[in-house]
Order: C-alpha cells, then structure tokens, then sequence
C-alpha cells in the first residue's frame, strides 16, 4: 500500500492545531526516563521531543494541538515525551518501545478530544502524534481509499475532491479532526442519513497491537474489527490506517445555511416542528439545527444538505416543513467538496487541506444526549427558557432516521440506530479571561443537562463515546475491584 498526498512535519517548523483521535495504551517497565529516547534513536525514532521548560518545540506542540483551551491550565499533567512518527515502522518501534516502559501512551491523530483524553493521563505518559501520518490513496477502479490515521478530515474530502467529483465519504464536519480517533468512535456527519456513520464505511485496517504486530481485517478477526468502528479509540491497539468505502455523490448537490431570530415562542414551535420533519426526510436530505440565545431573542441557524438539485431540496422543504420558510434562493448548488467546505464554514476548498486551521481559541464543556420520543412543545419551551440565561451556552441538533434506522444496532459498537429520532449537544464556550467562572459556565451546563433529563433516552441515559463526557464517570480499572456485572451495568451508559 502507497499512500499519496502526504506532508510531513518536523519539530523545527513551528506547528499550528491538530484535531482528535483519543487512542490509548498502557505499557510495562522502564528504569529511568532518559531509556525511551535512547530506545527511540536506536529504532530510528528521531522526530521527538523531551519535556523540559528551555525547550520551546515541545511546548508548541503540546499546547498548539489543544482545541479545548481548558486543557491548557498548568494544572494538568504533561506527556513526558511526544513522538512524530513518520512511516508504520516508526509507529510500531515507538509503541514496542513504551511496551518495554511504565508509560501509558495517548495517541493523537487531531487532538479533539472534548474531555482532553489525547493530551492528559493520570500515570506518567507519552503522545504519540500522528500528524505525519496522513497519507491518503484513493482507487478510483475500486472506489475505496486507504487513508493513515493522522490525516483530518478535511485532509480526506480535499483528496477525494480532487480525484472524483462523483465521490464522497461520509463522516463529520469539522476539517481538523483528524480520522483516527472520528471513526474509532463512529463519525456522525450530514451524509449519515444516507450512507450511515464514517464506521459503517470501513472496509479493512492496519491495526498495531501493544506487542508491535501489524494486523489486518484477518489477522485480527472480525470480533476485534467490529469492535474498533465505533468503540472507541486505544481499547485495542493504535489504527494505523483505514481502508475506506468511498459512496456515490451527484456533481452537483445543495446546502443552505438559514439563520432565523426569534422570539421564545415562535423558536420554541419551530424547533418542535424540526424534531417531527428531521428524521423522516427522503434519505438524500440531512437537516441539523444549531441554536443559542443573545439579549433580546433566540438564533436557529439551520444546515442542510440534499443530495439533488436545489428545486427538489427547496420543494421537499416547502412539503415537509413550511415552517422553515425556505426560498429558492437560500439554496445553493456546488460539488459534494465544495459543500462540505462551506457547511463547515470555510471559504475555499483549499482550507479543507489546512490541518492546522484554528476554529477557536476557547475553552468548552459538552454534554449529550440522544432523543427518543418528541420532546412537548413546553419542554422545549423550558430548555430555551434555561438557554438565554447563558449567552455562552448553544445546542446542536441532529436528525437521525433514513440508513441509521435501517442498520442493526450491534453491526457496530454504536447502538443508536432504529428508535433514536435525534441526537442534541449542549455545549458552553469561554474566553480564557473568563477562566476563573468556568465552574459557574459548566454548573449552568448541568442545570440545562438535568432540565433536559426528562425527555431523552433513560434506564440509561446514553452517551456517545466521539463526544465523551467523564461527569458519567470513570473506572481505574488496575485499581479497583470491579465485579463483570457492574462493569457491563457502567459500559451501558456507553453501548446501549
């Protein structure tokens, strides 16, 4: 396998953002520090950096891949060594050498980690970046692209683009998260109606396993590649590479961004309207919904994406959803590529090629939930109600139905399949100044979570491993004693 369109960068070129993928190991025994360099450079291993306060590279590095800057604070425990690997056999030298160690290792193929889990451990660690692993080769005959673990994905849309305009994959929005910890978690995104989660998508991997072999679909079996699309990212072993099933796309597809302000009321019907219309859309169509609340109204900016010509897209809205009063002159027309650009709110194609694109430079808090029944208009009512106390704080909205509903629930580690209506993301965002009220911000955060309690999923309320949230707890499990009956009660908050 030759992977083509790749970049490598080295520690002496200054480094702007990476993306997410939280993939984690736990190594063995080592007698001092200075014995993993030495075992890097004997492996050939060079592209590394050692934890000091004089050394300038490891801290652009550490903090410019942060994009939750909460994780910033000194307070949090730092990776004694973060290694570039820059081939497969750098990858597997590098894990076989931390095997030989008392490293815990943390993985980063983007560094989007909500709760920080590709940056932070609690015992002594090293990050392994993927960054330089971002090779991405496409065949066209068969449809397929075998992509490295460290490319985004805004890396993988850029080179499908340029290859075919017929061609798409389906996975989330945002270009700077990197691929590995996305589809490890499953990779929600707009074409998830139609072709299900990036996960769905996989059609083989090269996985590292702890002892530095390279296994494939069959080497590994399909009990461990059925557990590494969708359940989470270093349970077992480092990806280094995806063979992924590209899906057909019209050369021309529609997208529309309409933001409306309202007042409580109205934003309240349109949002209960939303939830009715969003998963029972033809499987071509995918309508999300953000929105927040400023002094003196509420926002709703709402997405689409339909696969087809505006005048179809614009007359199944004017059907389904009058409510949304959308015009024909809302939509607009352009390749899958040029789509995904602008719902990402980029200007050019060309940043989609931009891993280190910065988005913002705030510190955050997310919770989620995934919705089963409609929620009564006075429920909404009362969230919105909740929502304007922090102008800070905003949810997104995203219908669910069409092939999600159609695939079975244990095809994948991701079980929110037929049933689930919706997913919603509460989410508050602060200015580093603001730093010293984040446990007001995040105390605001639970009390909209808690409102909301009584119109999701229960018994138990679910979560979503690609939006992680530790308020739901953690095991040590070298630590404590846990009984498989409870451990299978915690995992299905996780995989239920």
């Amino acid at each position: 396998m030759q992977l083509q369109t790749k970049h490598t960068f080295v520690f002496t070129t200054f480094l702007f953002g990476i993306l997410f993928a939280v993939l984690t190991l736990t190594c063995a025994i080592v007698d001092a520090d200075d014995d993993l360099p030495s075992c890097l450079t004997i492996h050939g291993v060079h592209n590394y950096t050692t934890q000091s306060a004089s050394n300038s590279n490891y801290h652009r590095l550490l903090y410019v891949s942060m994009q939750n800057q909460l994780f910033t604070r000194s307070t949090f425990p730092r990776p004694r060594v973060i290694i570039l690997p820059e081939s497969k056999d750098q990858l597997v030298n590098a894990i076989s050498c931390c095997t030989r160690g008392s490293w815990t290792i943390r993985l980063r193929s983007g560094g989007h980690s909500y709760e920080g889990l590709s940056h932070i451990a609690d015992s002594p660690f090293v990050i392994i970046d993927l960054m330089n692993l971002n090779g991405i080769s496409i065949d066209l005959d068969t449809q397929t692209a075998w992509v490295e673990s460290g490319a985004t994905l805004g890396e993988i849309y850029h080179a499908i683009g340029k290859s075919s305009n017929v061609l798409g994959f389906s996975a989330g929005y945002c270009p700077t998260v990197g691929s590995g910890g996305h589809i490890s978690g499953g990779g929600y995104g707009m074409m998830s109606r139609k072709y299900g989660l990036a996960a769905d998508n996989v059609v083989d991997a090269l996985l590292v396993d702890a002892n530095g072999l390279v296994l494939d679909r069959k080497s590994m079996g399909e009990d461990v590649f059925w557990a590494i699309r969708g359940g989470g990212g270093g349970v077992w072993g480092a990806v280094y590479a995806w063979k992924l099933q590209l899906v057909p796309v019209p050369k021309n597809v529609t997208i529309f961004r309409l933001m409306k302000h309202l007042e409580v009321e109205d934003a309240s019907k349109l949002l209960y309207e939303w939830q009715l219309v969003a998963p029972k859309l033809e499987d071509d169509f995918s309508l999300a919904v953000l929105t927040g609340a400023n002094k003196d109204s509420f926002w709703l900016m709402f997405l689409g994406l339909y696969l087809g010509p505006k005048e179809l897209a614009s007359s199944s809205m004017h059907q389904k959803f009058p409510e949304l009063n959308l015009l024909l002159e809302d939509c607009m027309e352009m390749s899958w590529v040029e789509a995904s650009a602008q719902l990402a709110g980029l200007k050019s194609v060309s940043e989609m090629n931009d891993r280190f694109l910065k988005y913002d430079d705030r510190a955050f808090k997310t919770k989620v939930d995934f919705i089963k029944e409609p929620i009564p208009l006075d429920g909404i009512k009362g969230g919105l109600e909740i929502l304007k106390e922090e102008q800070r704080g905003f949810m997104v909205m995203n219908g669910q139905g069409g092939m999600m509903e159609k695939i079975s629930t244990d095809a994948t580690p991701f079980p929110h399949r037929s049933g689930t209506l919706s997913m919603i993301e509460y989410i508050v965002a602060w200015d580093k100044h603001e730093d010293l009220d984040s446990n007001e911000f995040i105390n605001w955060l639970h009390q909209l979570y808690d409102y909301m309690g009584k119109f999701v999923s229960n018994n138990p309320r679910v979560g979503y491993v690609n939006h992680v949230d530790l308020d739901l707890g953690t095991i040590d499990w070298a630590k404590k004693n846990i009984s498989s009956s409870r451990a299978i009660e915690i995992a299905r908050t996780w995989g239920e």
